[in-house]
C-alpha cells in the first residue's frame, strides 16, 4: 500500500519542554544528531521523492504536513520554500493538501497570512484550560504556556482565517477532570479534538497505567467525556478517537492509527532527510523509527517491506496471537503499534492500554445499541421521540 500522507519534520527543535514528549523526553534521542532546520536540497528531494511515489502509485492527491519539534521555528521563508516545491514536484492531476501541527505560540499574523495563501490548514497542540494545560506543556524555565496559546488560537479564529482551522490536539492526563478538560477546549470552538493516549509500552507503561492492572484509568476519564459529548442536544465538536470507534463499530473505516486495522499510510522525513516511521516509536527504544533511509538515496517504496511498515499495513495479520482471537479486534486493532511493545518480544503483544480499550469500546457499543434499539421500538410502534 503507498504513502499517501508525508510529514515533512521542517524543524527539528521546540520553544517548548512538554514533559511528556515522545521526540525528546524518551529513550531515542537521534534528534540530537539532526541539524534544526531541514535545507532546501533535502526539501527538494523530498518533494521528488513523494511526486516519485505518487506516480508510481497514481495516486490523485496527496497531504503533506509539516511538523517538528516545532514546524513554525522554521520560519516563514523556509515554510513558503516547501510549500513552492512539493507543488511544483508534482505532476498535473496530483493534488496536494497541506496541514501544520503547532504549539500554536507562534501563529503570528505574518504566518497565518502565509497559510491563508496557500490554504494550509492548522492544528494547534493544548491540553485542556490553563491549569491543565500548563501542567506539563511548559517552556524550559518552567513557565506554562496557556495565554501564549490562547493567543495564536484567537489569532486563528479572526474571520479571516477562521476557514483554515483544523482543531485541537489534547494528551490525555487523568489527574485534570475530563469534563472540564473537554468544555475548556470547546471554548475555543475547534472543528475537531484529537484525545491522544500518552505515549507508551509495557517496559516504560504510561502514567497511572500499571502493566496487568485490571483497573482502567483512562477508560475511566475518556468516558465521561465520550457521554457529555454524546448526549449534546447538538453536534458540538467531533471529537476523532470517539467516532472511528463509532465507524468501526458499524464496520466502517478508522482515520486513525489508534484504532482499527485500516493500514497505514504515512511516513517521515527528518531535518537530515533520513526516511521515518511514527514519532510515537521513538518511545519504545532507540531506532526504532528508523529505517536506514534516506531521501537523497532511497526512494520511499524502498521502505514499504519493512516489518514494522507491513505489520501495520496487513490489518489482522500483523496483530499478535492475543489480539487476533480477542471478538474486539476489528474495533480495537490491537491499539496503536507503539504501545504494543515489551523489550523482550517486540510488538506482538495487546497495547498497554488493551484493558482501558476494551471498557472504552464497550460503552460506546453499549451507548449506541440502548439508541438504536430505541429508534426501532419507535418505529414499530409508529412514535417519535
Amino acid at each position: 500500500m503507498p504513502f499517501r500522507h508525508l510529514l515533512l519534520k521542517v524543524h527539528s527543535r521546540c520553544n517548548l519542554a512538554c514533559r511528556y514528549c515522545y521526540v525528546y523526553e524518551h529513550v531515542d534521542q537521534s534528534w540530537r544528531d539532526r541539524p534544526k532546520v531541514m535545507a532546501h536540497e533535502v526539501i527538494d528531494v523530498a518533494a521528488r521523492r513523494f511526486a516519485e511515489h505518487a506516480v508510481t502509485w497514481d495516486l490523485p492527491r496527496v497531504a503533506v504536513t509539516f511538523h517538528g519539534g516545532e514546524p513554525l521555528l522554521a520560519g516563514p521563508d523556509v515554510l513558503e520554500y516547501a510549500i513552492g516545491a512539493m507543488r511544483d514536484a508534482m505532476p498535473a492531476g496530483v493534488a496536494v493538501r497541506f496541514t501544520v501541527q503547532t504549539n500554536g505560540i507562534l501563529l503570528t499574523e505574518p504566518i497565518l497570512d502565509l497559510f491563508r495563501r496557500h490554504q494550509v490548514r492548522v492544528g494547534v497542540s493544548l491540553d485542556g484550560g490553563r491549569q491543565a494545560n500548563d501542567r506539563e506543556r511548559r517552556f524550559a524555565n518552567g513557565r506554562g504556556s496557556y495565554h501564549q496559546v490562547a493567543a495564536g488560537l484567537a489569532a486563528l479564529r479572526a474571520e479571516k482565517y477562521r476557514h483554515l482551522y483544523g482543531g485541537l490536539l489534547c494528551t490525555v492526563d487523568v489527574r485534570n477532570d475530563p469534563v472540564e478538560v473537554y468544555e475548556d477546549l470547546l471554548a475555543f470552538a475547534p472543528p475537531r479534538i484529537d484525545l491522544l493516549l500518552p505515549h507508551g509500552n509495557w517496559t516504560q507503561p504510561p502514567p497511572a497505567r500499571i502493566p496487568g492492572d485490571p483497573r482502567t484509568p483512562y477508560a475511566d476519564w475518556l468516558i465521561p467525556i465520550f457521554d457529555r459529548w454524546y448526549d449534546a442536544p447538538r453536534r458540538e465538536t467531533d471529537i476523532r478517537l470517539f467516532s472511528a470507534i463509532m465507524s468501526l463499530l458499524l464496520g466502517g473505516p478508522s482515520d486513525t492509527e489508534s484504532v482499527g486495522l485500516t493500514p497505514i499510510d504515512f511516513v517521515i522525513v527528518e531535518t537530515d532527510g533520513a526516511i521515518e516511521q511514527g514519532d510515537a516509536l521513538k518511545t519504545a527504544a532507540e531506532g526504532e523509527a528508523a529505517t536506514g533511509c534516506n531521501v537523497l538515496d532511497h526512494r520511499f517504496d524502498d521502505i514499504l517491506g519493512l516489518p514494522g511498515i507491513r505489520a501495520r499495513q496487513t490489518g489482522l495479520a500483523g496483530l499478535g496471537a492475543t489480539c487476533r482471537a480477542c471478538p474486539l479486534v476489528q474495533v480495537c486493532g490491537g491499539g496503536h503499534y507503539a504501545h504494543r511493545y515489551e523489550a523482550t518480544s517486540g510488538f506482538t503483544n495487546p497495547s498497554v492500554y488493551c484493558a482501558d480499550l476494551q471498557r472504552l469500546i464497550r460503552h460506546i457499543h453499549g451507548r449506541m445499541s440502548e439508541d438504536l434499539h430505541r429508534l426501532t421500538a419507535d418505529t414499530s410502534t409508529g412514535t417519535n421521540s
